[in-house]
């Protein structure tokens, strides 16, 4: 049986609130989990210490037995120095489309164009 330790959507329309669970990867995200973690309140300012709660000791003993964080858990893991996070870099997503990067090469052409008819007068 494969673990996650995931969120689980709460709170009513707009308004969310996660708990953090230990659910079987097969489950569905609100539905069966086997403890709760702890809890997000993203409605919270970030400086709030109220807005991630963890229970380190029962998270250690579940990644101890193998359940693997999602990607947002492991954030709140990394902050509060229970596990680490490779910093991701993709600089590829930083560039622009293609359409962007046609009018911009186009763009470059007519101000050439400009500079050239403007240097022959």
């Amino acid at each position: 049986m494969a673990l996650k330790i995931r969120l689980a959507r709460g709170g009513s329309k707009k308004r969310p609130y996660y708990t953090i669970v230990v659910a079987d990867a097969r489950s569905p995200r609100d539905g069966r989990f086997l403890e709760k973690l702890g809890s997000w309140n993203p409605m919270l300012a970030k400086d709030n210490e109220k807005r991630v709660e963890i229970n380190e000791e029962r998270v250690k003993h579940w990644l101890a037995n193998g359940a693997l964080p999602t990607d947002r858990v492991l954030r709140f893991l990394a902050d509060a120095n229970i596990s680490t996070r490779d910093a991701k870099s993709n600089p590829e997503k930083a560039k622009p489309g293609k359409k962007a990067q046609e009018r911009a090469a186009e763009k470059a052409q007519k101000a050439a164009d400009a500079a050239a008819a403007a240097a022959e007068a």
